[in-house]
């Protein structure tokens, strides 16, 4: 069995939501799992496999993302390893893979660190829960992106059959 650390950045909450569903499914496999948020700047070196999950806040992932995976990259390169992003992009067919996904894109070319494990994931979208800013800034990206504006919409656009694999490749990893 492995010690495993899921770090991870999230501004919502649904990245963290993720990392526990994770944590209970790999721990349920026999799995030691260690959840840690990156700000917390985790040490590697104790940990067997290493999986970082960031969300996407007004269209990029957070430089202290960035900052981390380049002061880890080392240590990063030598464990299996993995990233995945969450977004509300990621709700959209051909915009759900890592492959496909712009944020994932965007995050391979602006990191020193390439991940051995991508994945892509659906956020969470709810208005009520924002505030007045950030509950504008994304009615309009969703106008933009023919998503859902209705002030009151909550929806889950995670697709949890696709986190249950991605568990199942960390835990072949």
């Amino acid at each position: 069995m492995s010690n495993i650390l899921i770090v991870y950045s999230t501004v919502h909450g649904q990245t963290r939501k993720i990392c526990d569903y994770m944590q209970e499914k790999l721990e349920a496999a026999g799995e030691t799992v260690t959840l840690s948020a990156l700000q917390d700047k985790p040490d590697l070196s104790a940990f067997d496999k290493v999986f970082i999950g960031a969300s996407i806040r007004h269209g990029k992932h957070r430089p202290e993302l960035y900052q981390y995976v380049a002061a880890n990259k080392a240590l990063l390169d030598t464990k299996p390893n993995g990233f995945f992003s969450v977004s509300l992009v990621a709700r959209k067919p051909g915009k759900n893979t890592p492959e496909t996904n712009m944020y994932m894109q965007a995050f391979l070319k602006q990191s020193e660190w390439q991940p051995k494990e991508l994945e892509v994931f659906g956020g969470n979208l709810d208005y009520q829960y924002y505030g007045p800013m950030d509950r504008n800034i994304i009615r309009f990206i969703m106008w933009i992106t023919k998503g859902p504006t209705d002030p009151h919409t909550k929806v889950e656009y995670t697709d949890w059959a696709k986190v249950d694999n991605y568990v199942e490749r960390i835990l072949s990893a």
